[in-house]
């Protein structure tokens, strides 16, 4: 693996999310030695830049110029130039708009080479005490209450632990929708300022988390650590399947996935509960 910039290479650079000194020797190097930088935010990158005394010139790249800028990126590629990718902080790519260059460049046989750094969700993973083994990432649920609901629903049986990133302002419905969706007593981890001088881990149940939070302004962008649901293989009754088959079916679940979700944490096949929830009339049917 070459140690320095090569042409025509596009360079993944992850950067801190909080604390400048998780930047890596090996990052710094690369930012150093590329021909152009291409940052979300030229602004917040150049106070990085400038700590690290990196004179490397940069050039914007966001979600409002992805039509313009892509093409005029893949050709100083092509051209010759090493560029560099940055967030505003994190892995690019993850959450931003970086992903379509990335692809935009695997699709011209442009190499990609990644530069590890932190990422926010497996930073909070590391430390929120839920389990780690298996876990999804969500990132930014939908801002529009029905949308977002209908999705969590999709996920109210998911086994492993959820990972998701949410703005403060809509912090306190999304909790709602939590307890909602998952029960109040599902685990939950809120984490805020991470890497950072105030940074804050709290543990418990959705319905303390309502409770904190109704009682506190919510204040920067958080990162939500769900508990999946304990894959019990529990009994239940056939009163029991129609209430939780009526639940899922008017969350805007079809039959088919509802049966599967519940086939996956009872002792029944999907086939049986199928035949239930077929008895079961979704929202707009006669």
């Amino acid at each position: 693996m070459a140690t320095e910039p090569q042409p025509s290479t596009l360079y993944i650079v992850g950067t801190p999310i909080g604390n400048l000194e998780d930047m890596t020797f090996r990052g710094i190097k690369i930012l150093q030695g590329v021909d152009l930088i291409a940052a979300e935010d030229t602004r917040h990158t150049g106070k990085l830049l400038q700590h690290f005394q990196i004179k490397t010139p940069q050039i914007s790249h966001h979600e409002h110029n992805l039509n313009s800028r892509i093409p005029e990126l893949i050709q100083k590629l092509q051209s010759g130039m090493a560029i560099a990718l940055v967030t505003d902080a994190g892995m690019p790519g993850i959450s931003d708009p970086g992903y379509e260059l990335i692809t935009s460049c695997i699709q011209e046989k442009i190499p990609v080479v990644p530069i590890p750094g932190a990422t926010a969700a497996i930073t909070a993973l590391s430390a929120g005490g839920l389990p780690t083994d298996k876990f999804i990432f969500e990132g930014f649920l939908p801002a529009k209450s029905k949308a977002r609901r209908e999705h969590l629903a999709k996920l109210h049986t998911e086994h492993r632990t959820l990972i998701f990133y949410e703005s403060p302002h809509r912090l306190r419905d999304t909790l709602q929708d939590f307890a909602d969706i998952f029960g109040q007593q599902r685990q939950i981890v809120l984490a805020r300022e991470l890497t950072k001088l105030h940074e804050e881990f709290w543990r418990g149940t959705i319905a303390a988390a309502i409770q904190e939070w109704s009682d506190r302004q919510p204040q920067g962008e958080y990162t939500i650590l769900v508990a999946g649901t304990s894959p019990t293989n529990r009994e239940f009754t056939e009163a029991e399947l129609q209430a939780e088959l009526t639940k899922l079916i008017h969350q805007g679940i079809s039959r088919s996935q509802a049966s599967r979700e519940l086939a996956e944490i009872t002792s029944l096949p999907k086939r049986q509960i199928y035949q239930i929830a077929l008895t079961i009339l979704a929202p707009g049917e006669e």
